[in-house]
């Protein structure tokens, strides 16, 4: 909230002083209407106005591109330039930000940085190279021909994968909607994207990092912690490879747990720390699984059985992929059992109702300890003991 405060003095300045908007760069006016063009065409599915945008060397490449996303259904393209350089006269560097949405599951575009090279020939702007911006993530469609499978109530979009697979992932999709919105029901659209790529290096470049921090994850959520309905659409990303060591219920847990993410991106801000998010989703995901507690927090009841439990909740840090992976799963464990806990004692109502207060908090500072007062009426140090208990009682 705090890091909207100063655009929105900005706009209600340019309000009551009557402030007209400085003119754009040159560069900037002619790439942003270059990219315009680029893009309706694209949305369009007119081909000849595409090859009009772009420069004939760079036109096999991003016809190719072109042609993958006729499989992709799309009712939204736009580029927004955010900074250009003019390396020659004739040549100009475009940052920019793509959105795009997907029809009839997007209500807001998913976003990515890029960076394009323009040429100007005879008095017109061409498009002579589009990529991500460093550190960006590549789309699925620049990795191969694209599959899409239409569930009740996903879109599955997948690359170098049989139509077999991604329908089974679809109808796992399809069954974690409806639990997750029995957990979180309200403000979310109860839908899922869901994106299969055909490697483990492939899911690294649609996040824009190594693959190889991801190995042994089955999926994982793209999205902003930044709270409110107009951050970008979510996607769920699958590691093929992970997920399809998986048995079936492995693999429909996995879904569900994303599908919550989805389902509390709203709500989902910096003051809400990842034991309670990741904690929240592993409950949902295990409501009525029929697993014992012994079989859900393996790796956590191994240490308390050794006589060391936890001395605090996790923190943000022990979340991280690609390190000790059984430090990983007993932070896991830790927050789906302080889930738990809470659903148990306090009841289902109320955990969600914790989840949001912590969202709607300034900042992470008190935000916990505010919750805990006001929603559950505790303190820290009361919940903190209470959790150790119930890890010792649940695991011991």
């Amino acid at each position: 909230m705090a890091g909207w405060l100063p655009v929105l003095l900005l706009v209600l300045a340019g309000l009551v002083g009557c402030t007209a908007k400085p003119p754009a760069e040159p560069a900037t006016r002619e790439a942003q209407a270059l990219l315009d063009r680029y893009a309706h065409a694209l949305l369009a599915r007119d081909e000849p106005g595409y090859l009009a945008a772009l420069d004939p060397g760079y036109a096999p490449t991003a016809l190719t591109v072109y042609r993958r996303l006729a499989a992709v259904p799309l009712d939204g393209w736009t580029y927004r330039v955010t900074g250009t350089e003019r390396t020659a006269p004739d040549r100009i560097t475009a940052r920019a930000e793509l959105g795009y949405r997907l029809t009839g599951h997007d209500r807001r575009p998913a976003t990515g940085a890029r960076v394009l090279d323009l040429v100007r020939r005879g008095g017109r702007w061409y498009v002579t190279g589009d990529r991500p911006d460093r550190g960006a993530p590549r789309q699925l469609w620049e990795q191969g021909d694209v599959t899409p499978v239409q569930g009740s109530r996903s879109l599955v979009l997948g690359v170098g994968q049989s139509a077999e697979r991604l329908r089974e992932i679809a109808g796992a999709a399809d069954r974690a909607v409806p639990v997750a919105a029995a957990s979180w029901p309200g403000d979310w659209d109860r839908k899922l994207v869901v994106l299969v790529p055909a490697t483990l290096d492939g899911m690294g470049e649609l996040l824009g990092a190594p693959g190889s921090g991801y190995r042994g994850i089955a999926a994982v959520t793209t999205g902003e912690t930044r709270g409110g309905t107009d951050a970008p659409a979510d996607r769920v990303i699958v590691n093929p490879e992970a997920y399809g060591l998986l048995g079936d219920f492995g693999r429909q847990f996995v879904l569900t747990h994303e599908t919550v993410h989805v389902a509390t991106r709203a709500a989902t801000t910096p003051a809400t720390p990842v034991w309670l998010s990741e904690g929240f989703a592993d409950w949902v995901a295990y409501r009525g699984a029929g697993r014992t507690p012994a079989q859900a927090a393996p790796e956590l009841r191994r240490a308390v059985l050794a006589g060391e439990v936890p001395a605090r909740l996790p923190e943000d840090e022990e979340f991280s992929f690609g390190g000790d992976a059984e430090a990983l799963a007993r932070a896991y464990e830790g927050g789906w059992l302080a889930c738990a806990l809470i659903a148990n004692r306090w009841g289902e109502e109320r955990l969600t109702a914790f989840y949001r207060a912590v969202g709607a908090a300034a900042s992470r500072e008190g935000a916990v300890e505010a919750a805990l007062r006001e929603v559950l009426g505790t303190t820290p140090e009361r919940f903190t003991a209470d959790w150790r208990a119930y890890v010792r009682e649940r695991l011991g």
